[in-house]
C-alpha cells in the first residue's frame, strides 16, 4: 500500500505547489504507516526530480515518453491509473488546478475510487476516511466522508504548508505503452507570457475594482505590485469595461486564486468574486464604503478613497525597502 501524488512539471521544472502536493502526500502517509511515491510525465532532470524526495518522496517515477510531451487528459489517466495498480495505491493525490480537475474524475470512474475535491487539510480522521474542504464560496466547510478502497484527493493550492522530510528517494524511470487512440489533444501553438508574474502561480496578488473609477487610474495599482512582486488582477466589472484585460478576471467566471496575500482596491466583494479568492491566506480591503461585503472576508481592513490610500502604500512600500 502506497500513497501516490501526480506532480506536474512546468517546462521542466517543478513550481511551488508540486512541493506542496508531496508534503501533503507525506502528511497523509504517515497517518497510514506507509510511503510516498511521485509521479512526473515529461522530460525533467534527475537533479530536479530529486528535489521532490526533500518533501518525503521515497520513490519518485519518471515517464518520458514523446506521446506524453502534450498533456492530454485521456492518456495521462491511463498511466497515472496503471501505475497505481502496480504500486497498489489506497490514496492518490493531484493538484485542484485545471490538470487536476480534468485527471481526477476520470480516475475516479476507472479505478472505481472515491473523490474529495479541493480539499484543504490532512484527512480528520481514517476511520471512516474523513476530509476536509471549504464550500459555498468559501462561507462554509464539509466533512466528506470516502469509503470507496482508493480515495482521490485534490489539494487546493496554498492550503498546505511545504514541509521538508529529506528521504533516499529512488529515481526510476518507466516508459508505459500509450494507446495511440487515446490521444486526442493537438498542440498548434504555444505563446508564452513573459516579464509579468502569472496570476496563478503568484503568492501576493493586487486587484482592482470598479472603484478606481477610471482605467487611467491604474499606474499606482500596477506600481504597487510591481514593488511587492506580485500579480494584478480585477473584479469581472473592469475587463467587461476593457479597463484590464480579460486575462486578469478573478472570480467565479474567471480565475480561482489563492494566494498568500490579497489586496483588493475598490472592490465591493459580490459573492462571485469572492468565489474566485476566498482561499486566500490573507485578504486586505481598500474600500470607501465601510459596509462594503468584502470587507467580511478580510483579515485587514482600510476605509478610505483608493485615490488616495494607494499612494501612501506606495511611499511606504518604498520606505520600507530602502
Amino acid at each position: 500500500m502506497s500513497v501516490l501524488v501526480y506532480t506536474e512539471n512546468w517546462d521542466g521544472k517543478f513550481k511551488k505547489f508540486s512541493f506542496e502536493l508531496v508534503s501533503y502526500a507525506t502528511g497523509v502517509a504517515k497517518m497510514l504507516n506507509t510511503v510516498v511515491t511521485a509521479v512526473s510525465i515529461g522530460k525533467v532532470d534527475e537533479s530536479e526530480l530529486s528535489k521532490l524526495g526533500n518533501y518525503g518522496a521515497t520513490k519518485i517515477i519518471s515517464i518520458n515518453n514523446e506521446q506524453l510531451a502534450v498533456f492530454d487528459s485521456q492518456s495521462y489517466t491511463s498511466v497515472i491509473a496503471e501505475i497505481s495498480v502496480i504500486e497498489n495505491a489506497s490514496v492518490i493525490i493531484i493538484s485542484n488546478n485545471n490538470t487536476g480537475k480534468a485527471i481526477a474524475p476520470r480516475l475516479s470512474v476507472r479505478l472505481k475510487a472515491g473523490l474529495g475535491s479541493g480539499i484543504s487539510r490532512l484527512p480528520l480522521s481514517l476511520e471512516p476516511f474523513t476530509v476536509y474542504k471549504r464550500t459555498y464560496s468559501g462561507n462554509a466547510f464539509a466533512h466528506l466522508v470516502i469509503r470507496s478502497d482508493i480515495k482521490i484527493l485534490t489539494l487546493a493550492q496554498n492550503s498546505f504548508e511545504l514541509v521538508e522530510t529529506p528521504a533516499n528517494a529512488i529515481i526510476e524511470n518507466l516508459n508505459p505503452s500509450v494507446d495511440g487512440s487515446l490521444l486526442k489533444t493537438v498542440l498548434k501553438d504555444v505563446q508564452k507570457q513573459s516579464g509579468k508574474v502569472l496570476l496563478t502561480d503568484a503568492d501576493i496578488v493586487v486587484s482592482g475594482g470598479r472603484g478606481m473609477k477610471s482605467p487611467d487610474n491604474w499606474p499606482p495599482l500596477v506600481e504597487l505590485a510591481t514593488l511587492l512582486g506580485a500579480a494584478t488582477a480585477c473584479s469581472r466589472p473592469v475587463s467587461d469595461e476593457g479597463w484590464r484585460p480579460h486575462e486578469e478576471h478573478t472570480g467565479q467566471t474567471g480565475k480561482i486564486i489563492a494566494p498568500n496575500l490579497y489586496i483588493a482596491v475598490g472592490i465591493s466583494g459580490a459573492t462571485q468574486h469572492l468565489a474566485g479568492i476566498s482561499s486566500s491566506k490573507y485578504i486586505v480591503a481598500i474600500n470607501s464604503d465601510k459596509d462594503a461585503p468584502i470587507f467580511q472576508a478580510a483579515q485587514y481592513g482600510i476605509v478610505g478613497d483608493a485615490m488616495k490610500v494607494l499612494p501612501k502604500l506606495v511611499e511606504a512600500v518604498k520606505e520600507i525597502r530602502k
